[in-house]
């Protein structure tokens, strides 16, 4: 019998266990603190900002997966053993809803709709004529599976789609790839509404700052779904107060919940949103746990396997 530790410190805990029942028949879904004991036998977690130290507590997990797409609230957990394996979720749900809510986001940019509700507020009737698509440059900073869903979702429009990767991608019709740190800055140049997608990493902390912001065209705009740490708050409203770029879609923070006092939200070019960009859907997410179980279990390599040394 597989049995699954489950770990979700937010409201919806009750979602779950009926889904994996479903597609996995016969489970034994455990619910924190109902975790049993680690002699109980072999078992599978699936956590969300667990504790620090729980997952050392039972060593009789095989490998743990992550109900998000981010897993940095497991590798900053210094006692989860190195050569536990960790399964990042990357179901077609969290596909699905990464590219509705970038498409969304890049239209509401290239509509100028922030200017427009701002407008709106102070009763100013303002007439504003945005570009065309094509004539628009939209770059996709990090391209793994989200990646891929945006552009294939911005495809349709006819934007001039890039990519920014850390390592080399295959050559694709409607996208120009970009690679390596030799290439970012060239890449920042020639994108007018960048969608940051990149996970949490030393080297990507503060990626974006006055220094490389600055070298986005003028009047540039800038959509963060991947991780807060991404950006330089402090730097962003510098460069939006200046005029260089024209406004900031923000999804993700440094700390989450926003302080309800932080500057950042009465900011009239920045819109936010509460790291909704997309969520996990408990019956796609328990098909792709059950999925990747079954290939742990016959001897194979699960997907999305997070590599340490990359942090992602």
């Amino acid at each position: 019998m597989t049995r699954i530790l489950f770990y979700l410190d937010e409201p919806g805990r009750e979602l779950w266990q009926p889904v994996f029942e479903a597609a996995m028949p016969g489970v034994d879904f455990r619910v924190y603190p109902d975790w049993g004991s680690p002699e109980d036998g072999p078992a599978y977690a699936f956590v969300w900002e667990p504790e620090l130290g729980l997952i050392a507590k039972y060593p009789n997990i095989q490998a743990i997966f992550s109900l998000g797409a981010g897993v940095d609230h497991l590798t900053r957990d210094p006692t989860i053993p190195l050569e536990l394996p960790i399964v990042r979720m990357s179901d077609d749900g969290l596909k699905e809803g990464m590219a509705e809510f970038v498409l969304m986001t890049v239209l509401m940019h290239h509509r100028l709709m922030p200017r427009m509700l701002n407008a709106q507020r102070k009763r100013h009737w303002q007439r504003l004529f945005p570009k065309r698509a094509r004539d628009l440059r939209v770059g996709i900073l990090g391209y793994g599976a989200l990646g891929i869903a945006c552009a294939a979702a911005l495809k349709p429009l006819d934007y001039q789609l890039a990519a920014w990767s850390r390592s080399q991608k295959p050559a694709e019709e409607g996208v120009k790839h970009f690679t390596g740190p030799e290439q970012f800055d060239e890449f920042l140049a020639r994108t007018d509404i960048l969608i940051g997608l990149l996970p949490s990493t030393p080297e990507t902390t503060g990626l974006l700052n006055k220094q490389t912001m600055s070298l986005m065209p003028k009047h540039a705009s800038i959509i963060n779904v991947g991780r807060g740490t991404l950006i330089n708050p402090d730097d962003l409203v510098a460069m939006l107060d200046s005029g260089h770029l024209s406004g900031a879609t923000l999804d993700v923070f440094t700390k989450e919940p926003l302080d309800s006092n932080d500057p950042l939200w009465d900011h009239e070019k920045i819109n936010i949103t509460p790291h909704i960009a997309s969520i996990t859907r408990p019956e796609t997410a328990a098909e792709y746990v059950a999925r990747n179980i079954e290939k742990i279990e016959q001897g194979q390599q699960p997907e999305n396997v997070l590599d340490r040394k990359r942090g992602y």
